[in-house]
């Protein structure tokens, strides 16, 4: 049998990185990934992947993406439930993340280019 994701996407929102009781890094977070093809009004739907990054890896993800970061993450889905604070059992469908690639930079680290030293013209009427 075969559980292989791959998926290529932007973060929806900062990585937020957690600590569970017994101190492993942990960060959840939802992946935006469009489909491939366009609907009769030419638009494209977007799917919104929820994903459990651990420890190393979830440390790295929060030090370098922030809100719409384009990643590719490789990994294995899994579910899980738990019963909220009614009792009720909720069903997770998530992505397991075994890796991750950084495919954007991070915007602060997105220097703008030293203009004092270059010349400026003005076109000709």
């Amino acid at each position: 049998m075969i559980n292989q994701v791959t998926l290529v996407g932007r973060l929806t929102k900062k990585p937020e990185l957690k600590y569970t009781s017994d101190g492993r890094p942990l960060v959840q977070t939802t992946i935006a990934v469009s489909r491939p093809y366009r609907n009769a009004q030419g638009e494209t739907d977007t799917d919104f992947i929820y994903c459990t990054i651990w420890n190393r890896i979830a440390e790295n993800t929060a030090k370098y993406c922030e809100k719409g970061s384009l990643i590719a993450v490789l990994g294995t889905i899994q579910t899980r439930n738990y019963k909220d604070n009614s009792d009720k059992i909720v069903y997770v469908t998530e992505v397991l993340v075994h890796t991750i690639r950084f495919l954007s930079k991070k915007q602060s680290e997105v220097k703008e280019p030293d203009t004092s030293d270059m010349i400026q013209t003005v076109p000709l009427i």
